[in-house]
């Protein structure tokens, strides 16, 4: 049985402009690409050559078939529900000169936002070596408890569990809110990866305090994202740094997520389990071959617009 990366959550359209530097009322023309960060992070490591899985719903309508199709194409086994309750999503980013972003989202609700405990096969989960979901799907219910279910089948599975806040305020009722939330599921997961932004809004630490925090409450990895700086790997015993890369970044949709995808599909490559993750990550050669690589699939993601169109495959990181 070939094991896999299965994502859960949110897929949904970007619509990303053609040229930098506009406020999103003023931005005269919209790319469509496909998106949802769990979404990306199964197509970053299909797109490497893996083994992925993306579970999740979509509206019975063009861009869901168009989604289906984009997953299908990057190589996703997608485990994807149609349903006629709601549309599928929209978000319309607006890139600065420096590449970040501004985001409007169209959730009113959206159909990821339906999928249901039931709706998630057993045999979705029983391939998994690695289980990834994101805060977004935290947000309303049903698929709030559909994602912390399949987090604990897969785990009673043996599954590596993976989470990122991905924090994303104009979802959320109110920033409060969000951030219990968030900060209730950390003990789920075996690895978690944050932003030093992030970092700050949840815990209102700086990087090293919070992320030990964040060990303390539970988690026995946590990745910290530098941007162009690389990342930072602490374990209860080991505090590593990861040089970045230089580009000239265009477009950072995605990046993140493909970071995910790469050290994700690195640990499934790898065979590294819940068990054996902290003496993994603590070896300095190993996390650095690890999230060095990891690291090369963000960079480049981050010169291409888009989110799954962005992704690199196995040649061009070995290549750059």
């Amino acid at each position: 049985m070939v094991r896999k990366v299965v994502c859960l959550g949110e897929l949904l359209i970007d619509f990303v402009p053609e040229s930098n530097g506009q406020a999103l009322a003023d931005v005269p023309a919209f790319r469509r690409a496909a998106g949802g960060a769990p979404a990306n992070v199964a197509a970053a490591v299909a797109k490497l050559g893996g083994a992925s899985r993306f579970i999740g719903k979509v509206g019975a309508d063009p861009f869901g078939a168009h989604l289906r199709a984009t997953l299908e194409e990057a190589g996703v086994d997608a485990a994807v529900i149609e349903t006629d309750e709601a549309r599928t999503g929209l978000a319309f980013v607006s890139l600065r000169e420096d590449g970040e972003r501004d985001f409007l989202f169209y959730r009113h609700p959206a159909a990821d936002m339906l999928l249901r405990s039931d709706e998630v096969l057993g045999a979705w989960l029983e391939d998994a070596a690695v289980y990834h979901f994101g805060s977004v799907s935290l947000i309303a219910e049903p698929c709030r408890t559909a994602t912390l279910d399949a987090a604990r089948r897969a785990r009673e599975l043996g599954a590596l569990v993976s989470y990122d806040p991905n924090v994303r305020l104009p979802l959320w009722e109110h920033a409060e809110q969000a951030r219990t939330e968030i900060l209730e599921h950390i003990a789920i997961a075996d690895i978690v990866k944050v932003s030093e932004e992030e970092i700050e809004f949840l815990l209102g630490l700086g990087l090293v305090e919070g992320a030990r925090k964040l060990l303390q409450m539970g988690a026995k990895v946590a990745v910290v994202t530098l941007g162009p700086d690389g990342c930072r790997v602490l374990t209860t015993s080991s505090d590593i740094h990861i040089s970045g890369v230089s580009v000239d970044a265009v477009d950072t949709t995605g990046a993140g997520d493909a970071f995910v995808g790469g050290f994700l599909y690195q640990l499934a490559q790898r065979g590294v389990s819940a068990g054996t993750l902290v003496d993994a990550v603590s070896d300095l050669v190993v996390c650095t071959e690890i999230f060095g690589f990891a690291n090369r699939v963000g960079a480049i993601t981050t010169t291409r617009r888009g989110a799954i169109p962005a992704l690199p495959t196995l040649a061009e990181v070995e290549a750059r």
